[in-house]
């Protein structure tokens, strides 16, 4: 197939352009470069700089590409802390932006969307895991902006016929031997812990250590960014089987704070110095996602669920590019 990946110069699009294109498809990465790299891009994908708040760039690319058969929508802005700070940034510019693409790919009768959306969705989970029918409640205007998007999706399908996935993800980590984790600032866990491991911070600050949980710091389940890329394909391939879906990704296993930090420490060799800080606003103890529905009717599980495999590949990256893509 051909797809538009928006937002495919970025750690997670970028990998997934990079799966896209190994499994045979056609790729188009449409990017405006705000958080994404240009050397993240992989060689074999076309790639159009431009910004899908711009009505005209969108439908310039449509004319200029024709033929997609599916679309994998990445492009977002995705900091929780800033969105609440910045809330039109999200609860706008967000919108606006899949508006403008969804408005092209029905003119142009695409008949596929996968929406990368987020476990933000759920700021309040009635039971942990977090299953993929659990009450909404977001926890941000970056979780509401997602939602949005969601349910235009919905009205999409009902209006135009467009099938879709939203895939509701966790924390992604980890990475290949050409692409990682960039980001500019960083606010991942284990992007700062192996910084730490390279020298480029003094230590890791964690935040809160007095949560219900084994060592008194926040639970998460990590995901492999190639898990997802995996998961992404899979719901693709299965859009005209099975219809539109939601699913949650993760592990289903949830790690602490601490883990990271041990796990990081063995991995490196470096001794990883921490300290504790006073809990964020808003961190729940514990976010672990069931991935039971996407196992049940894809076929989906984790290739590297184990966390050393996670970081592992994450600090390969990291040392062969100290610098990220600068």
């Amino acid at each position: 197939m051909k797809i538009l990946v928006t937002g495919g110069a970025g750690y997670i699009g970028s990998i997934c352009a990079a799966e896209l294109l190994a499994a045979g498809h056609d790729v188009v990465v449409f990017d405006n470069l705000y958080q994404g790299h240009r050397a993240a891009v992989p060689s074999g994908a076309a790639f159009v700089e431009g910004d899908l708040r711009d009505p005209d760039a969108v439908a310039r690319l449509f004319r200029d590409h024709r033929g997609f058969d599916g679309i994998m929508h990445f492009a977002s802005f995705t900091l929780v802390g800033e969105s609440m700070q910045l809330p039109l940034k999200y609860l706008r510019d967000n919108l606006v932006a899949a508006a403008n693409l969804l408005e092209q790919a029905v003119a142009h009768g695409v008949g596929r969307f996968i929406l990368s959306s987020t476990a933000n969705l759920f700021d309040d989970p009635a039971t942990i895991p977090i299953d993929a029918d659990e009450r909404i409640v977001p926890g941000s205007p970056y979780g509401e902006s997602k939602y949005f998007i969601e349910r235009t999706l919905y009205w999409f399908e009902r209006i135009y016929g467009l099938k879709y996935a939203c895939l509701r993800y966790f924390n992604a980590a980890g990475g290949t031997p050409d692409r990682g984790e960039h980001h500019e600032p960083e606010l991942h866990l284990i992007p700062i812990v192996l910084q730490v491991a390279l020298g480029q911070r003094e230590k890791v600050i964690i935040f809160g250590n007095d949560y219900p949980t084994k060592d008194g710091t926040c639970v998460r389940d990590y995901i492999h960014v190639l898990d997802l890329a995996q998961a992404h394909i899979l719901a693709l391939e299965a859009l005209d089987r099975l219809g539109s879906r939601t699913y949650n990704l993760g592990n289903g296993n949830g790690f602490t704070n601490l883990e990271v930090v041990e796990t990081a420490r063995k991995v490196t060799g470096h001794p990883i110095p921490y300290e504790f800080g006073p809990r964020r606003p808003g961190d729940p103890a514990i976010l672990i996602a069931s991935s039971e529905k996407i196992r049940n009717e894809l076929g989906w599980s984790p290739r590297f669920p184990h966390l050393e495999q996670i970081i592992g590949s994450a600090w390969e990256w990291h040392r062969r590019h100290p610098h990220g893509y600068r």
